[in-house]
C-alpha cells in the first residue's frame, strides 16, 4: 500500500478543502497521513473524526509566517522524521509554508518522496507589491527543483509556473480549485426564510453575505464602509469567518453605527443554508488565488459583488453573474450594492446565470484532473 502525506500550515485545511482528494487516494488504495500544526486550526475540525477515518496525524510546529524561521526549521526536521519513519511515498503540499517545508524536507532528507505542490495562489502576481516578488518569487522558483507536479488554480499562475524548472519528468497542471459539491451547494428557496429568522434578518431586508478569514487582505471593511455611505437601514451584512482582524472590523462597525445591520457569525459549518438566505455575496478580497467561497455562492444561485483580481477573473463575469469592483473603491462597492438592492429583476437574471457559470469548479470536474495527477505519481513509483 502506497503512503501519501498531506502537508498544510493550517490544520483544518484538509477536512475543509481536501476531502475529495483524500477520497480519490483511498479509492486508489493509498494510506493517508496528515502533517500540520494542530494548534493552528482556523477552520473548525475534529481530530478524532479524522482518526476514525483512518487518517494518521502528525503534529509539526510549522508557522504560517515565513519570518518565523526557527519554528519552520523545526517543522522541516519533524517532516523529515515523519517521511523516513513512515516510508512516505508521495507528499502533497498546500499553503505557502506547507509547500516550503514539505519540499525542503523531501529534497534534503534520506527518503526522496514524490512531491506534488498545489499553489493556492502565488503571492507574486501582476500588480503585487515589489516585496512579494523579491521574497516569494525566487523561493518558489528555487523550490520547483524539488517538485514533481505543480498544481495551479488560476490561469495567471499556470502561465508563470511554466517558466519554472521542476524535477526531471515534472509537469505543471491547472485545476479549477479544490472542487465544490454541487449537491450540497445548490439553490433551495424553502430554506431561506428559516435561516433569515435564525440570523435575525428581516424577511424583506436586503441581505449581503461574506465568508472568509477576517484579515486585511479579505477586505471586509470596504463593504462596511459602502453600507455606511448608503444609509439604508434595510441592508444587512452577515460576516462569516474568524481571524485576527475581527476587533478592528467590530470597531469600524461601531464607529459607523451599524451594529444592528452588520453581524459577525464566526466560522459556520452550514454555509449552504446561510448562502440561500442571501440576496448577494460580497467577495472584496484584494488578492485571491481562486476563491472557493464565491464559487459556493454561485452554485447556490447567489450573485456576486466581487473585487477584480486574478482569482475572481476565473468566474466573475460583470453584469452576468457578478458586479465587479476595484478592490479598494468604496464608491464601486456602494454603487454595486445599490444596483442589486434596488433592482430585483437584475438579481433574478444574474441568479439564473450563476450556477451554470460555476459548473467547471465542481468536484466532478476537478476530480478528473486530480485523478490524473495522482495516477501519474503512483505510476512513477
Amino acid at each position: 500500500m502506497r503512503k501519501v502525506l498531506f502537508v498544510t500550515t493550517i490544520s483544518g485545511f484538509l477536512p475543509q478543502f481536501e476531502k475529495n482528494d483524500v477520497k480519490l487516494l483511498r479509492e486508489m488504495g493509498c494510506e493517508i497521513h496528515y502533517a500540520s500544526n494542530f494548534r493552528n486550526p482556523v477552520y473548525t475540525f475534529d481530530e478524532k473524526e479524522l482518526k476514525s477515518q483512518g487518517i494518521i496525524l502528525h503534529h509539526i510546529d510549522i508557522a504560517k509566517s515565513p519570518v518565523k524561521i526557527r519554528e519552520n526549521f523545526v517543522a522541516i526536521r519533524q517532516l523529515r522524521t515523519v517521511i523516513e519513519e513512515n516510508d512516505i511515498d508521495i507528499i502533497h503540499c498546500h499553503n505557502p509554508m506547507g509547500g516550503v517545508a514539505g519540499r525542503v524536507a523531501s529534497g534534503t532528507g534520506k527518503r526522496r518522496a514524490y512531491v506534488i505542490y498545489t499553489a493556492h495562489g502565488f503571492h507574486f502576481y501582476k500588480g503585487a507589491p515589489l516585496f512579494n516578488w523579491l521574497l516569494f518569487y525566487p523561493v518558489e522558483r528555487f523550490l520547483a527543483r524539488f517538485t514533481n507536479q505543480l498544481v495551479t488554480i488560476n490561469k495567471e499562475d499556470y502561465i508563470r509556473a511554466k517558466g519554472f524548472r521542476l524535477r526531471p519528468g515534472g509537469n505543471i497542471v491547472q485545476i479549477h480549485g479544490v472542487g465544490v459539491n454541487p449537491e450540497r451547494f445548490c439553490p433551495d428557496g424553502r430554506a431561506a426564510g428559516s435561516m433569515r429568522k435564525s440570523l435575525g434578518i428581516p424577511r424583506d431586508a436586503f441581505h449581503i453575505v461574506t465568508a472568509a478569514e477576517l484579515n486585511p487582505n479579505k477586505n471586509q471593511k470596504v463593504v462596511i464602509e459602502a453600507i455606511a455611505r448608503l444609509g439604508k437601514k434595510d441592508i444587512y451584512y452577515s460576516i462569516c469567518g474568524k481571524g485576527n482582524n475581527e476587533k478592528e472590523l467590530r470597531r469600524l462597525v461601531s464607529e459607523r453605527h451599524l451594529e444592528q445591520q452588520v453581524r459577525f457569525w464566526g466560522y459556520r459549518t452550514d454555509m449552504e443554508e446561510v448562502l440561500r438566505s442571501a440576496d448577494c455575496f460580497a467577495f472584496p478580497s484584494r488578492r485571491e488565488g481562486l476563491g472557493v467561497a464565491a464559487i459556493e455562492a454561485l452554485l447556490c444561485g447567489v450573485p456576486l459583488i466581487a473585487a477584480d483580481n486574478r482569482g475572481t477573473r476565473e468566474y466573475a463575469i460583470n453584469n452576468i453573474n457578478s458586479v465587479v469592483c476595484r478592490p479598494d473603491s468604496v464608491e464601486d462597492f456602494q454603487e454595486a450594492i445599490y444596483f442589486l438592492y434596488q433592482d430585483a429583476g437584475a438579481r433574478g437574471r444574474m441568479a439564473d446565470a450563476c450556477r451554470a457559470s460555476a459548473g467547471k469548479f465542481t468536484i466532478n470536474e476537478t476530480g478528473k484532473t486530480m485523478k490524473e495527477v495522482y495516477k501519474k505519481a503512483l505510476d512513477s513509483l
